[in-house]
């Protein structure tokens, strides 16, 4: 590894695969699947993750719980770091999609498909580039022991969060349907790698983990209510069972007008005010 810092130095690697060509749609002559990437840093050791496990379910795999089952030693949670990226949709699939309102449009269904193969391969780049240079480092979405799971308090879950790992890496604050609404907003996915070696976390602006949202923060806005059309959505929140029998369906859609097996919704995360960023309070 060259002089840089490491925190720059992993923000340009990630950077740099996104802004190459393997950033993909795999349609309209290579279009890029994403834009440009938000990365922060959080530590091992953040109270947060352990917070996760004890209020998410015992199920929840911590960083060094992972680095552990992926080179068969311990590491002590201090000496660990777990970067996130934010993965923004383009402005055109943000386009395209706003226009719909009951099935996915194609760049909103490729972006899940084949958008998140790039996020795939962007994990195992990352740790790559880490290994090759003799820092130890694992995706847990790539790994083994990743898996879903029921939650007894929130239903669907699973032994790893990208959406909370980019909250305790100062990446954004939680929604009325459960995504992230980050500087560049919500319509976006996210990924992780954790790290032997210790970066300076990312600060956490917010004070609370529903502050960016306008509905939990001052009980306005509700958009997101209107634009889900299954009913997933209401201001009690996110009925995970209906979205998810509701995306499920959408395969059929995919199939027969894109020709690709693949599924998508997403309605609420576009033709909101926190599409494409945090939206200004009224309250102050």
């Amino acid at each position: 590894m060259n002089a840089e810092p490491l925190a720059t130095w992993l923000t340009n690697i990630i950077k740099e695969y996104i802004a190459s060509p393997k950033n993909s749609m795999e349609k309209w002559d290579n279009e890029p699947a994403w834009g440009e990437p938000l990365v922060g840093f959080s530590s091992g050791a953040d109270p947060l993750y352990q917070f996760y496990k004890e209020d998410i379910g015992d199920f929840y795999i911590l960083p060094h719980e992972y680095m552990k089952h992926m080179y068969k030693r311990e590491y002590k949670p201090e000496q660990l770091t777990v970067v996130s990226w934010i993965l923004p949709q383009t402005e055109a699939t943000k386009r395209d999609h706003r226009k719909e309102t009951h099935f996915p449009s194609e760049r909103w269904a490729r972006s899940r498909i084949f958008g998140e193969k790039v996020n795939v391969k962007l994990r195992d780049h990352v740790v790559k580039q880490l290994e090759d240079n003799r820092i130890d480092a694992v995706a847990p979405m790539n790994s083994s022991i990743w898996k879903g799971a029921t939650s007894e308090k929130y239903g669907y879950a699973s032994t790893w969060s990208e959406r909370h790992a980019a909250y305790a890496a100062g990446l954004g604050t939680f929604s009325l349907t459960d995504a992230l609404i980050t500087p560049v907003g919500m319509a976006m996915r996210t990924g992780s790698v954790v790290l032997d070696a210790v970066i300076k976390p990312s600060p956490r602006i917010y004070k609370n983990h529903t502050e960016n949202c306008l509905f939990l923060a001052e009980g306005t806005c509700g958009k997101c209510i209107e634009r889900c059309p299954i009913g997933a959505i209401t201001k009690d929140g996110h009925n995970k069972v209906l979205c998810r029998a509701y995306v499920n369906m959408t395969r059929q859609y995919v199939q027969r007008h894109f020709g690709f097996e693949g599924y998508g919704c997403g309605f609420c995360q576009t033709n909101v005010p926190c599409e494409s960023g945090v939206p200004e309070k009224t309250i102050k």
